[in-house]
């Protein structure tokens, strides 16, 4: 184990992708199907009731207040992030869905109605020398009104895409799994929110185990359902170039527009790495809930490429903006 873990140290690949994959891999030969598949179930319930309580725990109302006084950065980065993805994933259609097909074009199109990051954005908002405390809060606004957001974007833009449920029993099921154990845990937050900020261990594993497990989980359903024998490698080629192309298209315009609204450098960051991210944490466990279980791999996919592409771009982003900033420091 040890000579596991120095290897994944040593790997330019962060350890959580890794895992991803490595979660397709063993799906792709060693699916959970039958009365353990049932039992995978509940648990994915369970964890994604725990990921959302956590999440809970995290935001102190009073900080989200405080920050709210900079309500044109905020409504900036919320627009970006529910609006025009939403409007640039409803343009694509005519041209990507007879590329990728209706399933994968569900999957974009659901990619481009979930919330922001919230770790990435502020880490490399801080890298950049931006507005950290914006980015802070706007990411943290746009998971909380994401719970709401989201599912409403998907009735509304999805109701006859990608087998998402529209009925009662799907409305009691995202108020039970999502929005309920995160009301909880706001309101245990004076007692547990402490324990988690000094153990901020546990909720960083509890956000990626979910995630590993939720993926592991939504493939074998997949496999047993025969549903990747519909995906080439063309396809998941052309998902990988849409979303490429939606990371740079969305990074040009998140750092074009602020530009033209007057913000400064640190707000145009914050904007730009806030507005153009998607939350993989808060994406699948609202998949799982939202659309049938045998579609939910396919859903998934194009949310996963995308996920690893802006991580990469915006690692490199942030870094070249950080060394911008120490330069102009260091010439002062």
């Amino acid at each position: 184990m040890r000579a596991l873990k120095n290897l994944l140290d040593r790997s330019p690949i962060d350890g959580f992708i890794l895992a991803i994959v490595a979660a397709v891999v063993v799906a792709a030969f060693l699916p959970v199907r039958g009365a353990a598949g049932d039992v995978f179930e509940w648990v994915v319930i369970v964890a994604i009731g725990a990921l959302f309580f956590l999440y809970g725990t995290r935001l102190h109302p009073r900080e989200a207040l405080e920050g709210l006084k900079h309500w044109r950065l905020h409504l900036t980065i919320l627009t970006f992030t529910f609006v025009a993805f939403p409007i640039v994933g409803l343009a694509l259609k005519p041209v990507v869905e007879p590329l990728i097909g209706a399933d994968l074009y569900a999957g974009l199109l659901f990619l481009c109605l979930v919330p922001s990051t919230v770790q990435s954005s502020i880490a490399f908002t801080s890298i950049a020398r931006g507005n950290i405390a914006g980015a802070i809060v706007s990411a943290s606004a746009s998971n909380i009104l994401g719970v709401f957001l989201t599912p409403l974007l998907v009735v509304a833009l999805m109701h006859n895409t990608g087998g998402a449920s529209i009925d009662a029993s799907s409305i009691l099921k995202i108020v039970a799994q999502i929005l309920v154990p995160f009301v909880i845990g706001q309101l245990a937050r004076p007692w547990v929110g402490p324990f988690f900020a000094r153990h901020a261990k546990i909720t960083k594993l509890a956000d990626r185990s979910t995630i590993v497990l939720v993926v592991y989980v939504a493939f074998s359903e997949g496999v047993v359902d025969g549903i990747w024998s519909s995906v080439d490698a063309a396809q998941v080629i052309a998902v990988s170039v849409i979303s490429l192309l939606l990371v740079l298209i969305m990074l040009v315009v998140t750092g074009w527009v602020p530009k033209k609204l007057g913000f400064d450098r640190a707000d145009t960051i914050a904007i730009q790495f806030c507005g153009t991210k998607k939350s993989l944490a808060t994406g699948l466990p609202m998949a799982t809930v939202l659309f049938a279980g045998s579609t939910v791999g396919l859903i998934v996919l194009p949310l996963m490429i995308f996920h690893q592409i802006q991580l990469i771009i915006c690692s490199w982003l942030a870094t070249r903006y950080g060394r911008e900033a120490e330069a102009v420091e260091a010439e002062a």
